[in-house]
């Protein structure tokens, strides 16, 4: 049987306290929201916490979706379930309702976060793809205040963040810019598994053309999620499916698979190619309808 080793358990009624107690139990203290990925990890000894710090009390504090300043602004402990049914990120982002409709299975979108899922830093999870290619940015809080920094800065390698020993994850912001799109598209071996490959667009337009544009893979580099080779191809050419292809084509030469049991490198990286194809294409025609 799978027993996690001995820990002790603290429950934090605010994000101050939470801070106080990384703080003060020092860096074998873990934070714990959903829990789907470090309780198994804690199980196979994978990790191995001296102190988790329950946070879910802080729901209230930091489980909301909101516009303001010119952004959506997400807190750190939104539940998978509540970021897939907010008419809000699906009317600003639709990606966010295509990639979470492809996330697990409901028990686990009932309890997972929004910001457990970016902070476990998998290279085969889909809401880092989705932020990085809607340029957001996130918050985090220590106790010397609040640093905010883009998807780039945030992961700095496989299951490794930005987020220092006595700070924690707060909020997800994403920017609002006129006559945008996005969307997302994944293969996985069964339904809510983790990605073979998958691959996240955005597009701004300005006219008959391309102002700016986001492209993120997940499962097919240890640790880059942005695309900006394949970003910078599209910037000043009119949405078409020569300017998808040259993208598509960029994003797949610069990702980096590995063969394993979901499947070769080459067919890791042909699908790359025709996912950023895919939702770029997609990406364009919500655009255009917008």
């Amino acid at each position: 049987m799978q027993v996690p080793a001995p820990f002790e358990y603290v429950r934090a009624s605010s994000v101050g306290e939470a801070i106080d107690l990384l703080e003060r139990l020092g860096p074998e203290a873990r934070l714990v929201a959903g829990g789907h990925s470090l309780l198994p990890m804690m199980k196979l000894r994978l990790a191995t916490p001296e102190h988790l710090i329950d946070i879910n009390p802080l729901a209230g504090e930091l489980g909301d979706v909101r516009e303001e300043g010119g952004e959506v602004r997400i807190g750190a402990m939104t539940r998978h379930r509540d970021v897939l049914e907010s008419e809000l990120l699906v009317r600003r982002f639709p990606i966010m309702r295509d990639a979470e409709r492809r996330i697990a299975d409901p028990p686990v979108r009932n309890r997972g976060t929004i910001g457990g899922a970016l902070c476990q830093a998998d290279p085969s999870e889909d809401l880092s793809a989705v932020c990085a290619a809607l340029k957001a940015s996130v918050v985090i809080r220590g106790r010397g205040g609040d640093r905010v920094l883009d998807m780039v800065a945030f992961h700095r390698g496989p299951y490794e963040t930005a987020v220092g020993d006595a700070e924690m994850l707060v909020e997800v912001r994403v920017p609002v810019r006129p006559h945008g799109g996005s969307a997302y598209e994944k293969v996985e071996r069964r339904a809510g598994d983790w990605a073979i490959a998958a691959a996240g667009a955005a597009l701004w337009l300005d006219g008959a053309t391309v102002a700016d544009a986001g492209i993120a893979l997940s499962a097919v580099n240890p640790r880059g999620v942005r695309c900006e080779r394949a970003e910078q191809a599209l910037v000043g050419r009119p949405p078409s499916e020569e300017a998808f292809a040259e993208a598509a084509a960029l994003a797949a030469e610069d990702c980096d698979p590995i063969a394993d049991q979901r499947g070769s490198a080459e067919y890791k990286r042909h699908l790359a190619r025709e996912l950023t194809h895919r939702a770029l294409r997609r990406a364009a025609e919500r655009t255009l309808a917008s």
